[in-house]
This record gives C-alpha cells, sequence and structure tokens, in this order.
C-alpha cells in the first residue's frame, strides 16, 4: 500500500523503515530535515509539508500520525482535515487518551474522514521484532488497512479492539500492567541486591528467562540492562511516565475496580523524583512527638 507517515522520531522512523522493508511505499514528513533525510536513504518520499505529502498520495489517502500525544495530535488533525476527503483515513500510532480518541472520532467523522487509534507497543526493539498493534475505529476502515498492520505487527500480534476508542483503551490498560509488572521485578531485583547472599543479579536474571514462571520480554531487557551495567551505578534513581499509567487508574477509580497494583507502581514513580520526601520527614516528626522516637536532624 502507499500511505503517508507522520513524526520519524525513534519509532515512527524505525516503523516506516519495517514498511519500506516489506514493499509498502511511504511518503514522510517531519519537523526536522534530518529524520526525512534518513528516509529517504531508506526508500521513503519525502515531502516538504504536510500538503506536499498529500499531494504525493493516491486517491484514498492513508495518513498515520506518530507524533507526541496532547496539541500536536490535534495540530496535525487540524491541518490534515481540509486536504483530506470522504472516506481518507487518518491513524493515530501514538499513547493518545481513549477518551480524547473518541471526540477526535467524532471530528473527524463530521467531515467524512475516518479516525483510527492505534496503541503500538514495541518500542525501539519493534523494527526487528514487530510491534503490537490494538486499533478501534470504523471497521472498514481498519479492515482496509489490515495490510500495514500485518506488515507492523509480528504475526498474530495485531487486533481491532471495537469502535472509536478502544484501541487507546486496551493500549493505556496494556501500559497500566506493564507498570505493574515493572515494579515487581524491581522491587525483587532490590531485595535480592540488599541481602547478604552476594547474589549475581546479571546470572539471576538470565536463569529466570529459561522455564520460569516470571518469565517475560521484560525479564530479558532486565537481563540486558545488568549486563551492560551489573549495579546500574550509572542509572540515577529518576522514573518519568508519560501518562497512560494515571489514565489507568483514573479509569479503574471511574468503573469502581481496585487496582492496588497498578496505583502503587504510579506512586512508587512520583516518589522517585522527590529530592527529599516531606512526607517522610513528617512520618519521622510524628513517631517523634507521640513516641520519643530518635530522629536524624539535618
Amino acid at each position: 500500500m502507499k500511505l503517508g507517515f507522520i513524526g520519524l522520531g525513534k519509532m515512527g522512523g524505525s516503523m516506516v523503515q519495517r514498511l519500506l522493508n516489506d514493499g509498502h511505499e511511504v511518503v514522510v514528513y517531519n519537523l526536522t530535515q534530518k529524520e526525512i533525510d534518513e528516509a529517504v536513504k531508506q526508500g521513503a518520499v519525502g515531502s516538504s509539508s504536510v500538503r506536499e505529502l498529500i499531494s504525493k498520495l493516491p486517491d484514498r489517502k492513508i495518513v498515520w500520525l506518530m507524533v507526541p500525544s496532547g496539541d500536536p495530535v490535534d495540530e496535525n488533525i487540524n491541518g490534515l482535515l481540509p486536504l483530506l476527503k470522504k472516506d481518507d483515513i487518518i491513524i493515530d500510532g501514538g499513547n493518545s487518551f481513549y477518551k480524547t480518541s473518541i471526540e477526535r472520532g467524532k471530528k473527524t467523522g463530521g467531515k467524512g474522514v475516518h479516525y483510527i487509534d492505534c496503541g503500538t507497543s514495541g518500542g525501539v526493539w519493534g523494527l526487528e521484532n514487530g510491534y503490537c498493534l490494538m486499533y478501534g475505529g470504523e471497521k472498514s476502515a481498519c479492515d482496509f488497512c489490515e495490510p500495514i498492520f500485518k506488515t507492523l505487527a509480528p504475526q498474530n500480534g495485531y487486533l481491532y479492539c471495537g469502535r472509536s476508542g478502544a484501541g487507546h483503551f486496551v493500549k493505556m490498560i496494556h501500559n497500566g500492567i506493564e507498570y505493574g509488572m515493572m515494579q515487581a521485578y524491581a522491587e525483587g531485583f532490590e531485595i535480592m541486591e540488599k541481602s547478604p547472599f552476594n547474589i549475581d543479579l546479571k546470572a539471576v536474571a538470565e536463569v529466570w528467562r529459561y522455564g520460569s514462571v516470571i518469565r517475560s520480554w521484560l525479564l530479558e531487557l532486565a537481563a540486558s540492562a545488568l549486563k551492560e551495567d551489573p549495579g546500574l551505578s550509572k542509572i540515577k534513581d529518576y522514573v518519568e511516565d508519560s501518562g497512560e499509567g494515571k489514565w489507568t487508574v483514573e479509569t479503574a477509580m471511574e468503573l469502581n475496580v481496585p487496582a492496588e497494583i497498578i496505583s502503587s507502581s504510579l506512586f512508587a514513580r512520583f516518589r522517585s523524583r522527590q529530592q527529599e520526601s516531606f512526607a517522610m520527614k513528617m512520618l519521622a516528626a510524628l513517631r517523634n512527638q507521640f513516641g520519643g522516637h530518635a530522629v536524624k536532624r539535618e
């Protein structure tokens, strides 16, 4: 198929390359020229503007957006809608909030343009391993784009999830689960690191990969990180989040679903960003007040 692709960052550039490798024609645009030039070297068709990108696409146009969630998605949709016609398709492959995706689907639908919300998992390894794709929107439009999904995903790695918003909803829950799994690994490895046994964490991560009930791709990545830096001494204990964990917790509250593990893993990330904790100071002060327990003074 021939499609347009806007956003050539770490994931976007690799996705374009995977599409090209499988024989698709891809017209690309990015805010900076360097990434466009790199994609052209791989076989893509470059463009200097969104308008030029659209002019190079066939009669029924497909444009994949791989840009940061929030305003960049809306800005691109607003720029595309005047250039598209009935039954053209916009695919949002980023991590957008599912409720926003529902509204975007209504907005584009009012212009006769299909909006597909496609959750994309695979990170920087997607070029080699493929991307797990979870998408929602008008079924006929999603079916039309299936050759694209089939190329980007590994075998059995793409799924139509339902109406507009369903794809990003499933990806949000996926990332919430990911938060909890990573936190469990992190806590377990810290217990071993603090133990009196001088355990080789790298070796443990390796052996768990074979036959263990907790083996996973995340465990493989843990083994890789420990191989590069056994004590993780080059990494600061600061953990960012990209929003999906928070959205998952908020959605769980709306649906009255207890989600203790995911919630705890999210708050652990918040804690990691504190240079000092006022809450911990307050706990120490309270113990001193009611029980005369010693406190450490600065």
